[in-house]
């Protein structure tokens, strides 16, 4: 009967030796795609594109969230099930593939003002976050502005655990109004 069914299958297609032998990393981007978008490249305003981010800063992240260094309910939960192979994987995965911006429009004031409120960004994130200046960096440009909003409040808050020393205090020198600015500049750029 067995024998049967995979002959049937193969008659059909279905059956071919490639698509009993995919790719596991392949299963479990799936699961990230979910909400990270297909192919990492997010429609939700809130939820990051991680496609085209480099293999460090992927790599850390997700090793911070399955350690709790990094606080995230959904991240933590999620990661703590995958081995360090596998968050290493995922991370080249993601990391080959191409970044694509997704440009929010800003008015010219805004943007303006944007770039007068990012000076202190530039030294790592490149003037329109474009050009991290290393690979435990994420890309900015054409991240979604409501995604950077609430990533920079998390860096300004306290009692909210994150991991990097000169993002919170930076972001804690940014006047309150700043940050939304911030983050509709970098939302706006292509490069």
């Amino acid at each position: 009967m067995r024998h049967n069914l995979l002959f049937a299958l193969a008659a059909l297609g279905l059956a071919s030796a490639p698509a009993l032998a995919a790719d596991p990393i392949e299963g479990l981007a799936r699961t990230c795609n979910n909400c990270h978008g297909t192919g990492g490249v997010s429609v939700g305003y809130s939820m990051p594109s991680i496609a085209g981010l480099s293999e460090t800063y992927l790599k850390n992240i997700l090793m911070e969230w399955k350690s709790g260094a990094r606080a995230s309910a959904n991240m933590t939960r999620l990661i703590k099930g995958y081995t360090d192979e596998e968050i290493a994987a995922l991370a080249g995965y993601y990391s080959k593939l191409p970044w694509t911006a997704q440009v929010q429009p800003a008015a010219k004031e805004l943007l303006a003002k944007g770039k007068d409120v990012t000076e202190r960004c530039e030294t790592c994130h490149g003037a329109t976050g474009g050009q991290p200046d290393d690979k435990e960096t994420p890309r900015l440009n054409g991240q979604w502005a409501k995604y950077l909003e609430l990533e920079m409040l998390k860096y300004r808050d306290e009692g909210f655990q994150m991991t990097h020393k000169k993002m919170m205090k930076n972001t804690r020198k940014m006047e309150e109004g700043d940050v939304a600015t911030a983050a509709k500049y970098y939302g706006a750029q292509s490069k």
